[in-house]
């Protein structure tokens, strides 16, 4: 028993929805292919999603904005407006400026020179001597950075060298007045309050 047909409308379902439109789209783009290899042709498929998932396909060997201009060609209808072609001309115009920047990088580094006069050699030796004069600067400035920094090292060390040996001295003047203080405290009483020694009393004795 065959399929009854399916009436062309929209799915209310939201799964539904979703699930045919995976099939389908699964499907075309199995056709696409097919055709692409049966027949040789280009293809190239954009599909959106309800909710703005895009899926595409393009035939090997091709691209879609390579797909885009070709239409645009054949069929003489302008897919780009007046912005996107300035923003082209945009991007034109940074490529190009890319491409003179890195043949003058080149050209400083000494490299591609054989194509240039005497004339266009002078512009890069003033700007090497400008690079060098800069860069010996930068230098100096360094070393002159480095010798302040010895310097404060320097004092720093200085201070921290003094107050250790004050500290030592300090600790020895405690340490020898410790002992000084157990040896000489009988010499420092007064008189009256030290021991006389025990004399036997000889008249007894007798």
């Amino acid at each position: 028993m065959g399929r009854g047909k399916i009436e062309i409308k929209r799915i209310e379902n939201s799964t539904n929805r979703q699930v045919t439109f995976s099939k389908r789209r699964n499907g075309i783009v199995k056709k696409a292919k097919e055709i692409s290899v049966l027949c040789e042709s280009e293809i190239a498929i954009v599909i959106f999603s309800s909710l703005n998932k895009i899926s595409e396909f393009c035939s090997p060997n091709t691209s879609l904005p390579k797909m885009l201009e070709k239409y645009q060609h054949h069929s003489g209808k302008k897919l780009w407006d007046a912005k996107h072609e300035n923003l082209s001309a945009e991007i034109d115009r940074i490529k190009r400026e890319n491409d003179n920047m890195q043949n003058e990088l080149r050209r400083l580094k000494g490299e591609d020179l054989t194509s240039l006069n005497p004339r266009e050699l002078i512009p890069i030796e003033e700007a090497l001597q400008n690079g060098v004069t800069s860069v010996r600067a930068k230098q100096m400035e360094f070393l002159n950075m480095m010798k302040l920094n010895g310097k404060m090292l320097e004092e720093e060390n200085k201070k921290l060298t003094y107050l250790l040996h004050h500290q030592e001295l300090a600790r020895e003047g405690n340490h020898s007045g410790c002992h000084q203080g157990g040896s000489g405290y009988a010499s420092r009483m007064p008189m009256a309050l030290r021991v006389q020694p025990v004399q036997p009393n000889l008249q007894e004795a007798k």
